[in-house]
């Protein structure tokens, strides 16, 4: 299954009650997930735990949260194509209980390989509960656990072919791991002398915790009696994390592999400024994520930048809605533009990407409905033409709109008098000019052979 994540772990040495760091830990990440939320607590040798549906707040309410104290502990909050049965019953932590003990694993990514491992494990007698690939990853590691939880996780891990960022949680250690190409981030934070690891460095912000470094691709930490280990996989691997990631994914104030994301973004609008320039009156954004680039368009471009849709902030993101209804439904409730500013002007909108094509057609209506005189839709990406395999809700390409059609087709789609996008390598440029990322959902380049998908 295809979705998008958000994972916390934390481990205290003082044995204090970690569930109210958790909760904001997991606050913190809320963009990167909005169907459902769930937290898992040692408690004295024993996994606490409970997942939802629904947002953070929704799922743990106080007097559900008060119930975990504990240690070590983990969080997820999840994206899912799925309705909201599926959702409940697939939410994550996955708690599992086996020969050797408990696990607990968090898991932001997604395995390609997943239903020829699962027919294999089937075949073998092994009865799941869920659909997801943590569990199939839980199945391995319980499979080779036989004195060395370690060494099971890294054999469950050669396994397995796809993205995964992992935080598992036994009686006793806190384990990261990031898959060989680190197309999923994962960081290493500390509060005091507790470490934590986490998605994105923002949550640090949030608990007040110091960011320490990155997992490395094919890394895995372990952290137990306060200290940190790090194994290494002996096998290197071009680094190839999800351009989707600084584009989209990730909150402006977050650093991902040393990147600052808010300054990716901004490079990226100024870079577009000069490729795609407008005749506009007034620069605007669709809030949030294309805030950061036309920022960076307007400075580029000197055309003033203003506000020109205003954001009701208690709607999630319409993008990672599980259905197309719900997607144009959470579009109007989400956004309305201010008239007093875009009304007789030229406007130029930017923002981050264009993927089905939904969003951006009812915001360029909204906008000349308001009295626009002209909309020039600028996209600090270059157009999604191929599916995304790793995590990303972009898996059938019939969905993607600039799969078969041209720009100017587009452009007639959405209404706007004009439209063009950055380019791949100003996009690349933007991001300090390396080659590490994927960008598969761009130009076919993929990380891993994906012909068995």
């Amino acid at each position: 299954m295809v979705n998008l994540c958000g994972i916390i772990g934390i481990y205290d040495k003082e044995n204090k009650d970690i569930s109210k760091i958790l909760y904001y830990g997991m606050y913190a990440l809320q963009h990167r997930g909005q169907e459902s939320a769930g937290i898992a607590v040692n408690k004295n040798g024993f996994i606490d735990y409970f997942k939802d549906a629904g947002l953070v707040h929704e799922v743990f309410p106080k007097e559900t949260l008060s119930r975990f104290r504990g240690n070590i502990g983990i969080g997820h909050v999840e994206s899912k194509d799925n309705g909201e049965e599926e959702i409940s019953l697939s939410a994550q932590p996955l708690v599992v209980g086996y020969k050797k003990g408990a696990l607990a694993l968090a898991n932001d990514g997604n395995l390609i390989n997943s239903r020829q491992l699962r027919e294999k494990l089937e075949d073998d007698g092994v009865i799941f509960s869920t659909n997801t690939d943590t569990e199939v990853i839980a199945n391995l590691i319980a499979r080779f656990h036989k004195d060395d939880i370690e060494m099971a996780i890294q054999k469950s891990l050669k396994m397995v072919k796809g993205s995964y960022s992992l935080v598992l949680m036994t009686l006793d250690r806190l384990i990261g791991v990031r898959d060989p190409y680190g197309i999923k981030p994962l960081s290493i934070g500390k509060l005091g002398d507790n470490y934590i690891l986490s998605s994105e460095t923002c949550a640090f912000d949030t608990i007040g915790a110091t960011y320490i470094r990155d997992v490395e691709p094919g890394e895995m930490v372990v952290i137990s009696d306060g200290e940190l280990k790090s194994i290494k996989s002996g096998k290197e691997y071009n680094k190839k994390l999800c351009i989707f990631e600084l584009i989209y994914m990730a909150r402006p104030d977050s650093k991902i592999d040393g990147k600052t994301i808010y300054l990716a973004r901004r490079k990226a609008g100024q870079i577009l400024a000069k490729e795609c320039p407008a005749d506009g009156d007034i620069v605007i954004s669709a809030p949030d994520s294309g805030t950061v680039a036309a920022i960076g368009y307007a400075e580029a471009s000197g055309i003033p930048y203003d506000e020109g849709l205003i954001k009701n902030r208690y709607v999630g993101r319409t993008f990672i809605k599980p259905t197309q209804e719900l997607r144009e439904q959470g579009v109007r409730i989400k956004l309305n533009v201010l008239e007093e500013n875009v009304e007789g002007k030229k406007v130029v909108l930017v923002d981050d990407s264009i993927v089905r094509g939904t969003t951006m057609r009812s915001i360029v209506t909204m906008l000349k409905k308001a009295g626009a005189k002209e909309v020039h839709v600028r996209i600090s990406s270059p157009p999604v033409i191929y599916p995304c395999y790793f995590g990303l809700d972009t898996t059938k390409r019939k969905n993607l709109i600039a799969s078969d059609k041209s720009i100017e087709e587009i452009r007639k789609i959405i209404g706007a008098d004009s439209l063009n996008y950055l380019s791949l390598q100003g996009l690349i440029d933007g991001a300090g000019g390396e080659d590490v990322f994927c960008t598969g959902c761009f130009d076919e380049n993929y990380p891993m052979d994906i012909e068995d998908i």
